[in-house]
C-alpha cells in the first residue's frame, strides 16, 4: 500500500464528529472531486477508504442514493478503481444549494460559510485531501499535494493553508498537465499538516524518517571527513617515507640529530600512525606541532639532497 493510501486510510478511522465537522468534511469532498455542479456530482479514487467515507458521509447528511462502480486496473500497480456518482439531478441540485453554490456562478469558489465552525478548516481539509490529495513516501522525499481541476479553486485552496496560524506553512502552486498543484514540501510542515487533518500516526512516520534521513547524513559527513583526513595523512606519510628512505640510502639515519633520527625510524616502522601518535611513541612524548615541525626539518634535508 502507498504511503498517501495510509495517510487515507487513516483519515477515514471512524470518529465521533459534530454535525458541522462532518458538512464541513464533505464538503472538501464535493468540492473538489471530479465533478461538482447542479447536475453532476461524481467523484473516482483507488482508495477504498476514501470512496466509503465518501459515500457513508453523503448519505448520512442528505440522505441520497449513491452509486458506486469499481472498476479493475493494473495501472500503477493499482488493483481497483471506485467511482461515486448521484444519479438523481435533483438530489444534485439539492446537495449544490445546500452549500451555497449556485449554477449561475462562472467558477467554483470556496464557500467560507461552509467552515466556520471550530475544527471545520481542519475537518473541510481532511475531505479535499481525501479527493485531491497524495503525499510522498518519506523515505523517498517531502512533498504533499492537492490536484485542483480549477485556477480559482487552486488558489482559495492556498489562501485557506496558508492562513493555518498553528502551522505557518508557505504552500505554492503550480500549472501541471491541465490541473493546478498546491503542494508543500518542508518534512516538519509536512508533518504538522498530516497532523493538523488527523493523521497523527502518518505524521510521526514522516518525522521519524526526517530523523533517520539526519542521523544517516551526519554520520556520512562525519565518515566522508574521516576518510579524506585518512587520505591526506597516507599521502603526507608516503612524501615523509620517501624522504627519509633518500637521507638513509645517500647519508644514514646516524647522520642525523638523535630527535630526528629518532622520528624517522619510528616513521619508517609505523607509517600508518598520525602526527599525535607519533609524537606519543617518542621516548619524550612531544605535541604534534613538534612532531610535524621535526617531519618538516627531515623533508627540507631531503629537498638539499636533491639540489645537491
Amino acid at each position: 500500500m502507498s504511503f498517501s493510501k495510509e495517510v487515507k486510510k487513516e483519515l477515514c478511522t471512524p470518529a465521533e464528529l459534530t454535525k458541522e465537522q462532518q458538512e464541513a468534511l464533505l464538503y472538501g469532498m464535493l468540492l473538489f472531486s471530479k465533478s461538482f455542479s447542479a447536475s453532476a456530482i461524481s467523484f473516482t479514487t483507488e482508495s477504498r477508504a476514501a470512496a466509503m467515507a465518501y459515500s457513508e458521509t453523503l448519505v448520512s447528511l442528505t440522505g441520497v442514493i449513491v452509486e458506486m462502480t469499481v472498476k479493475l486496473t493494473r495501472r500503477r500497480g493499482e488493483n481497483s478503481v471506485f467511482t461515486l456518482h448521484i444519479p438523481d439531478k435533483n438530489d444534485c441540485a439539492k446537495i449544490f444549494d445546500r452549500f451555497g453554490h449556485r449554477s449561475s456562478s462562472p467558477c467554483l469558489r470556496i464557500n467560507r460559510g461552509n467552515i466556520d465552525g471550530d475544527d471545520c478548516t481542519a475537518y473541510f481539509l481532511r475531505g479535499v485531501f481525501l479527493v485531491c490529495g497524495s503525499v510522498t513516501d518519506p523515505d523517498k522525499d517531502y512533498h504533499l499535494e492537492f490536484a485542483v481541476p480549477h485556477k480559482n479553486l487552486a488558489a482559495d485552496l492556498e489562501r485557506i493553508i496558508a492562513e493555518i496560524t498553528e502551522i505557518k506553512p508557505e504552500p505554492h502552486t503550480v500549472r501541471r498537465q491541465g490541473s493546478y498543484v498546491v503542494y508543500l514540501k518542508e518534512s516538519d510542515i509536512i508533518a504538522d499538516m498530516l497532523t493538523y487533518m488527523g493523521a497523527s500516526m502518518s505524521a510521526i512516520a514522516v518525522m521519524q524518517s526526517s530523523m533517520r534521513k539526519s542521523v544517516r547524513n551526519r554520520v556520512n559527513r562525519q565518515i566522508n571527513s574521516e576518510t579524506f583526513n585518512l587520505k591526506k595523512t597516507a599521502e603526507a606519510a608516503a612524501k615523509q617515507i620517501i624522504a627519509i628512505e633518500k637521507i638513509s640510502r645517500q647519508q644514514g639515519l646516524s647522520s642525523l640529530p638523535d630527535d630526528l633520527r629518532e622520528l624517522a625510524e619510528i616513521r619508517l616502522e609505523h607509517p600508518e600512525y598520525n602526527l599525535r601518535e607519533l609524537g606519543q611513541t617518542l621516548s619524550v612524548p612531544i605535541s604534534r606541532s613538534g612532531v610535524n615541525h621535526r617531519l618538516q626539518r627531515l623533508m627540507a634535508i631531503a629537498e638539499e639532497m636533491n639540489n645537491e
